[in-house]
């Protein structure tokens, strides 16, 4: 008999409809969402972050939005900690937990047990990486994670600076590569069974069309207004908050460097960019489920799968 408790992620692509459709699927299985989001965390990142409107949170309750001041570090490990206690939350009370956001990493750690332990930080060892960089550029570092850890290069973009040093670092720190604790981490007892599914579309355009329109929209509601005010209240040097899409692009353009549109531009490329890594680090997920949003019908056949995950 499994008696591990049951919880879904419904991650996917930015602008694949996962935010809409976890409400609904709320409504119909009794859940909560938590956000696996890592800049929906902020207060006053509301528009930028597709962040869901006063109606939809109090139709559906959800957990890790709103909860901390842009001057404030949110970090991998302080996901897993408060995502951890709002499942136990929302079990004890009968209720099932939808994890729901774009950040894959948030997802498979909060279920894995692998956490980036503060522990393992050595500020020597961060500099070093930080000095290579500069000098080698990300290519180099990747290449060493690469040798020393292929499983868990596989899930690091080349160009996500933060992440390969932070993964170099608990190696360089600890003797021991982040497999390798996260093998450890699962040798324990699980909890949680999760069910991974995944929204996205092998038609690009497709996604890239909803993209431009949705940042597009995003302006209409007074994204520039929302950066600009955040950005007077020093944005820009936050140590988290600074590098969420949609906001850090428009820094140039209020120091007069480049036009409105190149920085528009600039938006909808990186949320491009952003968009194909999210459906390439799902793929490493075991056990995945891929739901096209080119099928008309896919709402129907994500219920069927959660239906059928709660059958066994």
């Amino acid at each position: 008999m499994n008696l591990l408790k049951k919880a879904v992620v419904l991650g996917g692509q930015t602008a694949s409809g996962k935010s809409s459709l976890a409400l609904e699927l709320c409504r119909g299985f009794d859940g909560e969402i938590i956000s696996a989001d890592s800049m929906q965390v902020y207060k006053s990142m509301d528009i930028g972050t597709a962040k869901p409107g006063k109606d939809d949170l109090s139709r559906v309750r959800h957990h890790l939005i709103d909860i901390l001041d842009i001057t404030e570090k949110f970090s991998s490990a302080d996901f897993v900690s408060l995502g951890t206690k709002a499942l136990e939350d929302i079990t004890s009370r009968g209720k099932i937990p939808f994890v729901t956001g774009g950040t894959g990493l948030y997802s498979e750690m909060l279920f894995n047990s692998f956490s980036l332990s503060e522990n393992a930080a050595n500020e020597q060892i961060k500099k070093s990486l930080w000095e290579r960089v500069k000098t080698e550029g990300n290519q180099s570092l990747y290449e060493q994670l690469r040798e020393i850890d292929p499983e868990t290069a596989l899930k690091v973009h080349p160009n996500n600076t933060k992440r390969l040093i932070r993964y170099l670092e608990i190696s360089l720190a600890t003797g021991k590569t982040p497999s390798e604790i996260n093998q450890a981490n699962n040798s324990g007892e699980r909890r949680y069974d999760p069910l991974y599914i995944c929204l996205y579309s092998e038609d690009r355009e497709l996604i890239y069309t909803r993209i431009n329109k949705r940042i597009d929209e995003m302006f209409d509601k007074g994204l520039l207004e929302e950066v600009y005010a955040l950005w007077q209240k020093g944005l820009e040097n936050t140590p988290t908050a600074s590098a969420a899409i949609g906001y850090k692009e428009l820094f140039p353009y209020f120091k007069g460097e480049i036009t409105l549109e190149n920085a528009k531009e600039k938006i909808k490329q990186n949320s491009r960019n952003y968009a194909k890594r999210q459906q390439t680090y799902f793929r490493h997920i075991n056990g995945v489920k891929f739901i096209d949003i080119k099928d008309i019908d896919y709402p129907r056949k994500v219920t069927d799968l959660i239906k059928d995950f709660f059958e066994k």
